[in-house]
Parts: C-alpha cells; sequence; structure tokens
C-alpha cells in the first residue's frame, strides 16, 4: 500500500493512502465471443538493411528493387515467431554481451547538451518525517490545463474516519474555490515530488471534489511546463 504524509493548509499533517484511479475499459477488438491473438512475423533480415544493400549493389540500388526483390530472403521474410527476446546492438549493429553502462545527459531548454554523468539515486519525498505541504500557490482550473501537461493522476484515499475528515476538509476548500493548489516536498516544499525511489521528479498539483460525503482528492503530476515560444504574442 502505497502511502503519502502530506499537510493541509493549516500544517496539520497525517499520513494517507494513494492509488493511480480506476480507469474505464478500453473497448476490446475483434468479434463478440472470439479472441484475438496477437501474432508477430519477421519483416527484414540483416542482409536485407540499407547498410548491407549498399555493400552489395553501391549506392543507387533503385533499379535492383524494381527488377528483383534483393531486400527480401524469401526463405525467412514472413515467418512467425515466438519468444522473443531483446538484444543491445553497438553503434556497429553487434551483438553486445554485457548491459551497457548508463549515461544520463542533462540538456538547456533549448536542447543542446549541458553535460553527461552517472546517473544518481534519487530519494523518494512524498513518506518521509517532513510531509508534502501546500505552497500557497493556487490558480484555477482553467489555467492549470493551459500551463502544464500532466503526465500522471493519483488519489489519495482515507484510512479512517480522521483521515476521512482531513482529506474531506481538504477537497471542500479546493473544490469551492474551483482552484488547484502547488504541492512541494522537503522543508518549506520546496522540491518536486518523487513517488518512488529513482522515480521521475513532478511538479504536483492538488485538486479537489467533493459531492456531499463523497469526495476526490487528485493529484495532477507534471514534468512539462506549457511556454510560448520567444517571440510570439501573449
Amino acid at each position: 500500500m502505497r502511502q503519502i504524509h502530506i499537510a493541509n493548509a493549516a500544517g496539520r499533517n497525517a499520513t494517507v493512502t494513494y492509488a493511480t484511479p480506476p480507469k474505464r475499459p478500453t473497448p476490446t477488438p475483434g468479434l463478440v465471443g472470439r479472441e484475438i491473438e496477437f501474432r508477430r512475423y519477421l519483416v527484414a533480415t540483416p542482409e536485407g538493411t540499407h547498410a548491407a544493400l549498399v555493400e552489395k549493389l553501391s549506392d543507387d540500388y533503385g533499379q535492383a528493387l524494381i527488377d528483383g526483390d534483393p531486400e527480401i530472403d524469401m526463405e525467412r521474410v514472413g515467418r512467425r515467431f515466438s519468444p522473443v527476446a531483446r538484444v543491445f546492438l553497438s553503434s556497429t549493429g553487434d551483438v553486445m554481451h554485457a548491459v551497457p553502462t548508463i549515461v544520463e545527459v542533462i540538456l538547456d531548454p533549448d536542447g543542446s547538451e549541458r553535460e553527461r554523468r552517472t546517473p544518481q539515486d534519487i530519494a523518494a519525498n512524498v513518506n518521509g518525517d517532513l510531509p508534502v505541504l501546500w505552497t500557497g500557490k493556487k490558480m484555477s482550473k482553467r489555467d492549470a490545463v493551459r500551463k502544464f501537461a500532466f503526465t500522471r493522476t493519483v488519489a489519495l484515499s482515507h484510512t479512517d474516519g480522521l483521515s476521512f475528515d482531513f482529506l474531506h476538509a481538504m477537497a471542500k476548500e479546493l473544490g469551492e474555490s474551483d482552484e488547484v493548489v502547488l504541492v512541494g516536498g522537503g522543508k518549506g516544499g520546496k522540491q518536486p515530488l518523487v513517488l518512488q525511489e529513482n522515480g521521475s521528479p513532478y511538479r504536483a498539483f492538488l485538486e479537489g471534489r467533493v459531492d456531499g460525503e463523497r469526495f476526490a482528492l487528485l493529484l495532477h503530476l507534471s514534468h512539462l511546463e506549457l511556454k510560448r515560444p520567444a517571440g510570439k504574442d501573449d
């Protein structure tokens, strides 16, 4: 059970649970009463790649494709195969028999590379000694969905009567104002939220909905802020 240590606007805190809200099932492809089976078929062999054809037929092999099918191995292409295993290839196409070293590439906002480094361990910060705090920065739901791309949403849940009242009050406050509030981890709530060890850091917004005694307290997560390109009018 996943837990989050969170405080309300008044600074009172409690540990509650969270989970991804249930989604409506997607339509099932196929005919009623008949199952769909997905199969894999071989579409090309190493001898049919561009590099192999260039080496064999030179750069201008278009006419060779018209006259025949040098890129197709008639004995193997189209065959069904299963199971499959993932392998890593080097830059020259050779199979690598050891897992490659992972390098973290840091990019500037314009897409240029800033630095390369060994990936650093990132600790989760949603269920520690310091609670997730309201930053006091609120915005309307309308503005939030226009300024940020939300990639994930989790729902906070109560575990007893006291946590129900705690969460219900937060949901009611946010629902009545029709706003979301930015929440953060660490001292002063200045850090982005990391839900699990070595997970992605997210900017998090809390949204509340209330219908009588029923409530939903949703934590919307984003790591992409939408900005107008430079030189464009507001």
